[in-house]
């Protein structure tokens, strides 16, 4: 199977300037690739870098050394040394990332903030409409909030309209932070399929879930991040 990812020698710490600068350490020496049509979940007690490390993945932070090999087409880029210009490129076309919140864009409705990467990838509006619809049903959230901003949703009504907006247009790779933390068992288990399905049609999964059960139903491998955690 094609590597997606391939992570090498991967470190990172914060320098704490209002502490003396003193170095603190989250891991170092971080190594692993993951191939199309895998889910591999990132393990260890809190603290070791788990978020960081998906953080990194995307491009949010830069370590402080190592190599993140994104395949973007046929090449791959290095999202440790890439441009902001070629970060935001391979965001909008390869990695998808769900984090443990919504940010919430003022007065954007929630069909307009789900069916926004389809419109971006030149989709027909109508055709992005019904998609955004269709995975919104299925995720159970009511017809009534979707010309709604999500400002003022629930915590796991909010969380839904992220995980619609991640799998209306699935892309090669997809990053999770505790997608389904603030969900019931219900909408747990459509997330789950929502998973599963990505991965069987040839989506890169890492993820972070701290649910046992999630765990069992989606991974194909696990990384325990303990074993990195060491001095920088």
């Amino acid at each position: 199977m094609t590597a997606m990812i391939k992570v090498h020698a991967l470190q990172k710490y914060f320098i704490m300037h209002n502490q003396g600068g003193i170095r603190l350490p989250v891991f170092s020496d971080v190594a692993f690739d993951v191939s199309a049509g895998e889910a591999l979940i990132l393990h260890g007690e809190s603290g070791v870098g788990k978020t960081s490390l998906l953080r990194i993945l995307y491009g949010n932070y830069k370590p402080s050394s190592g190599h993140v090999l994104v395949r973007h087409g046929e090449d791959y880029i290095d999202l440790a040394t890439a441009t902001p210009r070629a970060i935001l490129t391979v965001r909008r076309k390869t990695i998808r990332y769900v984090s443990q919140f919504l940010r919430v864009i003022p007065r954007v409705t929630t069909l307009d903030i789900v069916k926004d990467p389809l419109l971006a990838r030149g989709i027909d509006d109508a055709m992005a409409t019904e998609k955004a619809k269709d995975l919104l049903s299925r995720l159970n959230l009511s017809e009534r909030l979707w010309h709604l901003a999500p400002a003022t949703f629930s915590g796991g009504e909010q969380q839904r309209v992220n995980i619609a907006r991640c799998f209306v247009d699935p892309a090669t790779i997809l990053l999770l932070d505790e997608p389904t933390a603030s969900l019931d068992a219900k909408n747990r288990d459509v997330v789950v399929d929502l998973i599963n399905e990505a991965r069987e049609n040839g989506a890169a999964i890492i993820g972070i879930f701290h649910d046992e059960y999630v765990r069992d139903r989606v991974a194909t491998r696990r990384l325990d991040l303990t074993q990195f955690k060491k001095a920088a």
